[in-house]
């Protein structure tokens, strides 16, 4: 007999900040699968286990958090098992074996950057550093860079945020068989601003926030802090 969790099923059917961002999750770090029997699951990873207890809470879910061991190292595993949440997700665009068809969900403009932030959290990165590091005065630079199998999803997100900002990222192939968004100074500044906007604290994985945070306040110390509106 299976073992039945709670879990608010009705969760991918109203839009939230909180629905959004899990949504941009999966669409990273997610998964829907259908067994032998005909059971119908959702599996949601991440290395980070406290940010699978807040999704957990988000989406009232009883649910187990599991271990399991990958080829990318530890990674802990939300698996809910909910054809009416697996259905509704195919009604936003997501399905099983979506790594190179995946196309962006009819996200409301309202919640369009907690659906960014979460996939993010999942598929993207933020880095700083310098240029002209042999330079008496080496330059502090930022990065931020989106990563999908899919070229068509990537595009979508370029498009979308020229709305948003004047800043135009640039898509290239990355390793195998994934492509990359990346923003440089200004396109990451303005991605900070709107993905941790007046509405915080929602969702979000801290140890990014903080990267762009510490960018910021380098800047401000030498004055040389430009974020657009």
């Amino acid at each position: 007999m299976p073992i039945f969790k709670n879990i608010n099923k009705d969760f991918f059917k109203v839009w939230s900040d909180d629905m959004a961002y899990v949504l941009g999750f999966i669409c990273a770090d997610g998964n829907l699968m259908k067994n032998k029997r005909g059971a119908h699951f959702i599996a949601i990873y991440s290395a980070d286990f406290e940010l699978l207890t807040s999704i957990k809470r988000a989406m009232n879910s009883e649910h187990k958090i599991s271990h399991k061991k990958g080829g990318n190292g530890n990674n802990h595993c939300i698996q809910i098992g909910s054809k009416e949440m697996f259905e509704d997700l195919g009604g936003l665009n997501i399905f099983p074996s979506k790594t190179k068809r995946l196309k962006l969900p009819p996200v409301p403009q309202e919640f369009w950057f907690s659906f960014l932030r979460g996939y993010f959290d999942g598929d993207g990165n933020v880095w700083t550093g310098y240029i002209h590091r042999k330079c008496k005065n080496p330059n502090p630079t930022i990065r931020v860079v989106f990563t999908s199998c899919s070229k068509d999803f990537l595009e979508s997100i370029k498009s979308k945020l020229l709305e948003y900002f004047p800043e135009n990222g640039v898509i290239c192939k990355g390793n195998g068989n994934c492509f990359r968004l990346a923003y440089a100074v200004g396109g990451a500044l303005n991605l900070y601003k709107y993905m941790y906007n007046s509405k915080y604290p929602y969702l979000h994985l801290s140890r990014k926030k903080v990267v762009f945070e510490k960018y910021i306040k380098l800047r401000q110390k030498t004055g040389n802090l430009r974020l657009r509106a």
